[in-house]
């Protein structure tokens, strides 16, 4: 039965990876913390976007290259615990009259060890 235990929790078990920019640490953090996933990695990240086939006229950054400081979050949680991020995310992006979003993306672990 022990094994059967064992698949059962893997099979729950999801990689949640979350990206935003800088500015929206505090948030971020809070939004882990209201979920319960109180363990978590976290590192600074270059976000990058390519506007050439943008028109320079209607491009706001006035470059083709537009540079972020951006986080990136990710931790081993339950799906209970990332579905629960994520819907915390897409309240907070829905409130948000900038162009910059936080990322969720929850990806299922098929083996770990």
């Amino acid at each position: 039965m022990g094994k059967q235990r064992e698949k059962l929790k893997i099979r729950n078990m999801k990689l949640l990876i979350v990206t935003a920019i800088k500015v929206f640490e505090k948030e971020v953090k809070r939004m882990f913390k209201k979920a319960g996933i109180n363990i978590f990695s976290f590192t600074d990240i270059n976000g990058y976007r390519d506007l050439t086939e943008q028109a320079i006229e209607s491009n706001w950054f006035g470059s083709e290259m537009n540079e972020n400081e951006s986080l990136m979050f990710y931790s081993f949680a339950s799906q209970e615990k990332t579905d629960l991020l994520f819907k915390y995310a897409n309240e907070f992006n829905e409130t948000q009259k900038t162009l910059s979003k936080i990322h969720v993306v929850i990806l299922n672990v098929e083996k770990s060890n």
